[in-house]
């Protein structure tokens, strides 16, 4: 499943769907993500792993990469960032819209097996550097706040 949307995600790109919008590929990679949960337990919150963002015009990217999640098990995950909405105050790129992403890994989700979702995602990139900060909504884990610093290498 997690290769049919790749595939497709990678066909739409090359077929030239995102053509009215192509400023440049941009290739950002980023060292996994630090969360913070809304409910208290034992989670952790230094979400250490590799991960990718191929930003294929403004709006449009993909993302894949992996992590040792809240749980302390390692995730998966692979999807389609959409990032409509813009702005720029003081040279600074400012985008928000949503990240839908498959993920896997989770034992209190889905048995670990691959699993979609749909979160709303912060993006803020001035030059090389950049950030994402993305909202998990309610889970088995409850609500959390992600942040995902990245370097521009491309």
């Amino acid at each position: 499943m997690l290769r049919r949307l790749v595939q497709a995600l990678l066909a739409a790109a090359a077929t030239g769907a995102f053509a009215q919008e192509r400023d440049g590929v941009q290739v950002w990679l980023n060292p996994g993500m630090f969360s913070y949960h809304f409910r208290e337990g034992d989670y952790r919150q230094d979400n250490y792993g590799l991960g990718a963002e191929v930003i294929l015009a403004p709006a449009h990217g993909l993302v894949a990469g992996n992590f040792i999640n809240s749980n302390r098990e390692r995730s998966h995950y692979a999807g389609y960032h959409w990032r409509p909405l813009q702005w720029q105050p003081a040279g600074v790129e400012v985008r928000t819209g949503l990240i839908f992403v498959l993920i896997d890994g989770y034992s209190n989700t889905n048995h670990g097996d691959w699993f979609p979702a749909v979160f709303p995602t912060l993006s803020v990139e001035y030059r090389v550097l950049g950030a994402n900060l993305i909202f998990l909504p309610g889970s088995r884990n409850g609500a959390a706040l992600a942040l995902q610093l990245k370097l521009r290498v491309w």
